[in-house]
């Protein structure tokens, strides 16, 4: 059985086939989506977890390369007084949770694909986040096997997921970054059960699902605006291609970088809450605040920025940043996000404002994890400015693109992304080509529904020649 996984930097989403239409199954009570988010009582307990989750003919080659770790789960276990059966990992809704009542006892993770391909890892953190997409992906096909086992409708176990990637995982790193992080999605599909699993690129799995609905062939920049990366692929769609094997001669132009919605809203976070915390205040002696703990606390898709903030030293320094202060009550603020982590917990409070401000001009942020009486209002116009080099970031991937294309240009622009919902970003990508007709397609299914499609095209029953199949999807994904 075959589905199409979206594993999202902000939502997980899986899509299969019903007749001739994709369908995408509950992951939650009442949602379709999962936040990609992991929250766990200790990080060695992560291993222990996926280890119980694994195929049976994984589990001895996984406990030889992780014996320490589940040596030390088992030490956590006792120090924690933990039952060898009581939950002690959380993934989506459950992990926001987990990490909102106990923010300073646990190892949380948002959006850990934003970390796929970064730069300098070194083999026990590709090791970590192996893990950590693993028991995302053991959850979620778990997940999706019972909502088709209680609808009556499971055949077998999911076997086969075409999975969603970006054009480019990282802004830096190239090739070997995306080698990288595929290569961690490969080895965790793997784990998690998946007998084959193949990769399309994110804009085009989203151009995919808008090409089903063209009566005639189109010129179409996809502009995809998602949690952690932002892509644009220029395609030539409709009904005179959509039924080919190979459509890598239809790609006219990629770009992609890591750009989204997390960045929006930890910009956000910046501009809108450190102030209250007591960025570009002074100290006694007149100096400006030093900005770095300040971008440290917010920055939480970035390893190197969160382990600093983390550390002793950064503690130390705000403390002394706290002696010298003119405004001492502010940096006591900052203080306290580093000593309980609540710097996701910020973001995430951006994040609820960026949404509020789609449908409104302002809004009232409560940051009573930090103040049980601060409030921030936060304007759009406050809004627009702290996305502003975002935004400037999206428009350049959207002209480089079209400059692959050798002057071509596009009859439609098809906007997708659940960050492409803000009409902030709408207008802008809007305004850049004003003749040109824009197509807002649905902000959070469009991928999945691609990548269900093109998996029908790849594993549905019998196919005349599966492995050529799979070859062909190969070249469509990396012909840029």
């Amino acid at each position: 059985m075959f589905i199409g996984f979206d594993y999202g930097s902000a939502n997980c989403a899986v899509g299969m086939m019903q007749g001739a239409e994709v369908r995408l199954l509950p992951l939650s009570s009442d949602s379709d989506y999962l936040p990609s988010t992991l929250y766990a009582m200790d990080r060695e307990l992560i291993a222990e977890a996926v280890f119980h989750g694994l195929p049976a003919g994984l589990k001895a080659e996984y406990a030889g390369k992780r014996a320490a770790q589940l040596s030390r789960a088992r030490m956590v276990r006792h120090e924690l007084d933990l039952g060898a059966d009581e939950q002690a990992v959380f993934v989506g809704e459950a992990a926001v949770q987990a990490y909102l009542e106990l923010p300073d006892e646990g190892f949380y993770v948002r959006s850990p694909k934003s970390f796929l391909g970064a730069t300098g890892l070194r083999p026990e953190q590709i090791a970590l986040f192996e893990d950590i997409v693993t028991l995302m992906m053991q959850h979620i096909k778990t997940l999706a096997e019972a909502r088709l086992a209680e609808a009556g409708e499971m055949a077998g176990a999911i076997s086969h997921a075409v999975i969603g990637r970006p054009v480019n995982f990282q802004g830096i790193g190239g090739e070997e970054s995306n080698r990288q992080a595929e290569a961690i999605l490969r080895v965790a599909a793997s784990r998690a059960g998946f007998s084959e699993v193949a990769f399309l690129f994110e804009p085009l799995a989203a151009g995919m699902d808008y090409e089903a609905s063209l009566a005639e062939d189109k010129t179409v920049l996809v502009v995809d605006v998602g949690g952690g990366t932002t892509d644009c692929s220029l395609v030539k769609m409709g009904p005179g291609h959509r039924h080919k094997a190979d459509r890598s001669a239809d790609f006219l132009g990629h770009s992609g970088q890591r750009i989204g919605g997390n960045d929006l809203d930890i910009a956000l976070a910046m501009q809108a809450f450190m102030p209250r915390l007591g960025l570009g205040s002074q100290t006694r002696s007149g100096k400006p605040m030093p900005s770095k703990p300040f971008w440290n606390a917010v920055a939480v898709n970035d390893i190197s920025a969160q382990r600093e903030f983390a550390a002793l030293s950064s503690r130390k320094l705000i403390q002394a940043l706290l002696e010298e202060a003119q405004t001492p009550e502010c940096l006591s603020l900052l203080l306290k996000v580093q000593r309980e982590q609540l710097g996701y917990q910020l973001v995430r409070s951006a994040e609820r404002a960026k949404i509020d401000l789609s449908d409104a001009a302002s809004a009232a942020s409560s940051l009573g994890y930090l103040d049980s009486e601060l409030r921030v209002e936060v304007s759009r116009g406050q809004f627009e400015a702290a996305i502003e080099t975002s935004l400037a970031r999206v428009e350049a991937l959207m002209h480089q693109a079209l400059a692959q294309a050798d002057g071509q240009v596009p009859e439609v622009i098809y906007v997708t992304g659940g960050t492409a919902k803000s009409p902030a970003i709408y207008a802008r990508i809007a305004a850049i080509f004003p003749k040109t007709p824009v197509v807002v397609g649905d902000h959070f299914g469009s991928v999945t529904a691609g990548l269900t499609l093109w998996a029908q095209k790849l594993f549905a029953a019998a196919p005349v020649n599966p492995a050529a199949n799979l070859a062909a999807s190969r070249a469509t994904s990396e012909a840029y």
